[in-house]
């Protein structure tokens, strides 16, 4: 998949224009001559799914808290890890460390999760577990930048935004690439941003971290003390201005982003204050989803919103949660994190199941990396970017499945490793895209989400 020439330029380029006439053009008419690059691709491959959620749990969720069970660190906590820890480590640790939750096996798949997570084991039959995945970095904004864009060192594009560019979206009113609450440290903007790709694809921002779901909007989306029909003319005016500068000067990808983010933005103000009402919803869906509970209230907020904007069409939506760091007090600040999004989550999954949307859209769970097996003063763990978990639902992969392992005690992973470039790979093949083929030339050369690896984890997919 080669660089795209835009729409915009092909319309320039062949003599077309919207001209004068685009001042007295309608909604409906402004629609229909749309240019935008978002426009729905379809897949070169066949897709197992249309259309990604991603539930990311920003500081590190332990996977030995979690999902990964080390019976061997259960027995032998106190004592010395009986092999060498990494040669670069973040931070200085001990002894072993056991969880202080206790493990049971659920589902027909007798999957393996702590006490931390009460509502989602009651999902496991429809998860599939990695539980060896690896990455490079130890600190938070190298790792979320490898995470997020599948480079720790350079400015790169990030997940979403490749996938827009790939796809586009399936709803013209709307971007195809949303991000809820993001964190604006630990690589910031760049983790949602779409760097060399035509700046159309970067997220469109809802909120930021640590701040109240309700009541949010998109900021700037609209401006009460203009009507419509001056938005119009105000549009239709800019347009020709930016044309005779391309005209004047050539192609210009940043000036028509720009132009296509202000029609879009004119497009928006019709279809997005709907979406975001979630009060619109049941009261059993609001229920579902924990709202209405002090603890579950946001979380569950952020996942009936990114319900609600991938069901209308967004291609890419991310629900950040955190801070999952815990290098100490771990039992009590890891307990009340998962309190605020186990039933959220579980409610998601439920009601994208109930309305037939779960085969198509891929859910996707994790952090950005693990924590260590050894302790971290008396109640805490360190970063681990040896080992941790993720799990995916839905979206064509196998239901009940657990695919990798780590050691026996959980510090690094030894058997089907998954490398991040792996992640990135298989989910575009889940939606239909070759990951070695989705690729921008920049700067004189082909670059890629997955750099120059990546193997689809086929013992995932169905």
């Amino acid at each position: 998949m080669s660089t795209k020439v835009s729409r915009r330029r092909a319309i320039q380029l062949s003599g077309l224009g919207l001209g004068s006439a685009f001042l007295a053009a309608s909604k409906a008419e402004l629609l229909a001559r749309s240019t935008s690059p978002l426009s729905a691709s379809p897949p070169p491959l066949p897709a197992k799914a249309k259309r990604v959620i991603f539930l990311f749990m920003h500081g590190g969720p332990s996977h030995l808290d979690t999902f990964d069970y080390k019976p061997r660190l259960l027995r032998q906590n106190g004592e010395p890890l009986p092999f060498a820890k990494p040669r670069v480590q973040f931070a200085k640790t001990g002894n072993l460390l056991r969880s202080p939750w206790e493990f049971r096996q659920y589902g027909q798949s007798g999957a393996w999760v702590s006490d931390l997570f009460p509502k989602v084991s009651t999902q496991v039959d429809h998860l599939s577990f990695i539980k060896s995945i690896h990455g490079s970095n130890e600190a938070h904004g190298g790792a979320l930048l490898k995470i997020h864009t599948g480079s720790d060192t350079f400015v790169r594009p990030s997940m979403g935004a490749w996938i827009s560019y790939g796809l586009g979206t399936e709803n013209p009113d709307l971007p195809s690439y949303i991000t809820i609450n993001p964190t604006l440290g630990h690589g910031g903007v760049q983790n949602f941003g779409s760097a060399f790709l035509p700046p159309i694809h970067q997220a469109t921002r809802i909120g930021k971290r640590g701040q109240s779901v309700k009541g949010i909007s998109i900021a700037n989306l609209a401006n009460p003390d203009i009507t419509s029909a001056i938005q119009r003319e105000q549009l239709a005016f800019l347009r020709q201005q930016n044309q005779r500068q391309l005209d004047r000067l050539g192609p210009s990808p940043i000036l028509e982003a720009r132009s296509d983010s202000f029609d879009l933005a004119y497009r928006m103000q019709s279809a997005a204050p709907e979406l975001m009402n979630v009060e619109s919803e049941s009261k059993a869906t609001q229920t579902l989803y924990g709202i209405g509970e002090e603890k579950t209230e946001n979380f569950g907020r952020q996942c009936l919103l990114a319900r609600r904007l991938s069901e209308a069409g967004v291609r890419f939506v991310q629900c950040s949660h955190g801070y999952w760091d815990q290098h100490s007090n771990l039992k009590k600040q890891h307990g009340e994190l998962a309190r605020e999004v186990d039933q959220p989550i579980c409610g998601l999954l439920t009601d994208l199941r109930s309305r037939g949307l779960l085969d198509e859209t891929l859910v996707i769970w994790g952090g950005e990396f693990g924590r260590t097996p050894t302790a971290q003063g008396k109640d805490g763990r360190d970063h681990n970017p040896h080992a941790f978990t993720w799990w995916f639902a839905g979206g064509g992969t196998k239901p009940g499945v657990s695919y990798g392992e780590t050691d026996e005690f959980g510090y690094y992973a030894v058997n089907d490793k998954v490398h991040i470039h792996d992640l990135h790979a298989t989910i575009l093949h889940l939606l239909g895209i070759q990951h070695e083929d989705l690729t921008y030339r920049h700067a004189g050369r082909d670059f890629r989400l997955t750099d120059v690896s990546g193997r689809v984890v086929e013992e995932i997919i169905a």
